[in-house]
């Protein structure tokens, strides 16, 4: 794949960029291992200064980033300038929390005392260098929840970004460094894929950290394994949304709606199977649809616009054959079910689309579904919603509408997923880890979780 940024509400190649040869990489991972020895020990002060000086500069420059990311992977520019605040709010978190979080910590006095020692300390020391592997989906924030936190622990970043956002990896190096951070602090390599397992088998690459694909992140988890390295791994989601009788029913569906076509559906954690109690699946299934029909499907660059193209050709003819796949074994299209075709919209668009009669044996039903398009499921009761929420590969996150408690606390139990959102849509916020389990992934990004990831957790014993 070129390393290049293509329009995708119209097809046009704007810019193409050269793969980074053998000799300017060399002199990146040379340039990072001799910064993270000074850069290590950089006070906490220093490192929330620069940290925020960095936030400052996001947010001066919010809306023309913002449209880079619009032009580069198709996501409407009020969701643009959205994600570049909501970087800057994380990057300010992480400069507030960091030192607190990575304190040293003291057992107690009684295993201490057992331990035979006069003190004993736990201590939380940067590993090094880190390969951060990213996807387009959320240009920005996706390398923020990893750079903040690996930044204010002492490491320093290497960032392979999704070759369809150059433009964006390259303001990211930018920003780092016209914020005062030393050079080999944050860096972009514009490489393809098949250059990574190189990178990540050197050994000043202490670690890495992908969000993307289930094959990516296999391909980067084996190499990582065969070179005894750590990994943070945040793959696919095919979040369940469940609502139960008490729920409030015109929220469930509005908030439905945007869960399902946020940041025109290609979101890991977006809502996208709607799984509804028998006795409010009409009445559920009647507003979620009105309201998917409603959204305005146009130039994301518009301020009204809601849902906009699909960052690839590729993407929107996967979408397609998922949904083909389903109408032939019988799913019932309730909105959308075809590609757009207007003249006015030539690039990649997909419309908003509600899918119901969803069976096992469709495709749909066991893989993740990037784009704006829902599926329906009616349950007969708790038990049954709990089996359709879990019977899928992956368990990134999950939504359960309910003012029953005892319901609340069943679905918190038995849900197979990294977060369960009561009676609203998942989010993420720098304060709270972030990760699935199963196909989704392991280890956490965000909070206090997320910086220790990255950390050499030392034990330091004195003694007596």
């Amino acid at each position: 794949m070129p390393i290049a940024t293509v329009n995708p509400a119209n097809g046009e190649t704007l810019k193409t960029y050269e793969a980074m040869g053998e000799e300017e990489l060399e002199r990146r991972l040379q340039l990072a291992e001799a910064t993270f020895r000074t850069y290590r020990a950089t006070p906490f002060a220093e490192r929330a200064r620069l940290m925020n000086r960095a936030a400052a500069l996001l947010d001066e420059i919010q809306q023309d980033i913002g449209r880079v990311m619009t032009t580069e992977m198709g996501k409407p520019i009020k969701q643009a300038r959205a994600e570049a605040a909501k970087c800057a709010k994380a990057m300010r978190w992480y400069a507030d929390h960091a030192e607190e979080l990575l304190a040293d910590e003291e057992p107690s006095e009684s295993d201490v005392k057992d331990s035979g020692a006069s003190r004993v300390l736990v201590r939380y020391r940067p590993l090094g260098p880190v390969l951060a592997v990213m996807p387009w989906n959320f240009p920005l924030w996706q390398v923020i929840r990893f750079a903040a936190p690996a930044l204010m622990a002492g490491n320093v970043g290497l960032l392979k970004h999704a070759s369809n956002v150059p433009q964006t990896a390259l303001f990211l190096e930018d920003l780092f460094h016209q914020a005062g951070y030393p050079e080999g602090c944050f860096q972009t390599l514009l490489i393809g894929s098949g250059a990574v397992d190189d990178i990540l088998r050197d050994e000043r690459v202490k670690a890495a950290t992908l969000t993307g694909s289930e094959p990516a992140g296999r391909a980067v988890a084996s190499t990582a394994g065969d070179m005894v390295k750590k990994t943070v791994l945040e793959l696919g989601g095919s979040d369940p949304y469940v609502v139960m009788p008490s729920a409030d029913l015109d929220r469930a569906a509005q908030i439905a709606v945007t869960a399902r076509v946020q940041n025109n559906g290609q979101s890991c954690i977006a809502a996208k199977r709607f799984i509804v109690h028998t006795d409010v699946y009409d009445a559920f299934a009647e507003r979620f649809v009105e309201g998917m029909k409603a959204l305005k499907v146009g130039d994301p660059m518009e301020e009204d616009t809601d849902v906009g193209p699909l960052s690839s050709e590729q993407g929107r003819d996967d979408l397609e054959e998922l949904v083909d796949d389903a109408r032939r074994s019988g799913a019932e299209v309730l909105c959308g079910g075809h590609r757009l075709r207007r003249p006015e919209l030539p690039g990649w668009y997909y419309p908003p689309t509600v899918l119901t009669g969803i069976t096992r044996e469709m495709r749909i039903h066991r893989e993740e579904a990037f784009g704006p398009v829902a599926t329906l499921y009616r349950a007969s009761g708790l038990d049954e919603a709990v089996l359709i929420a879990n019977d899928s590969p992956f368990g990134l996150s999950s939504n359960v509408w309910t003012r029953d408690e005892a319901e609340v606390d069943r679905f918190v139990r038995d849900l197979e997923a990294g977060a369960v959102y009561v009676n609203g849509m998942t989010a993420s916020h720098p304060a709270f880890p972030f990760g699935g389990v199963k196909r989704s992934g392991y280890g956490r990004e965000l909070s206090g979780h997320g910086i220790r990831e990255f950390c050499n957790i030392t034990t330091v014993w004195h003694g007596a």
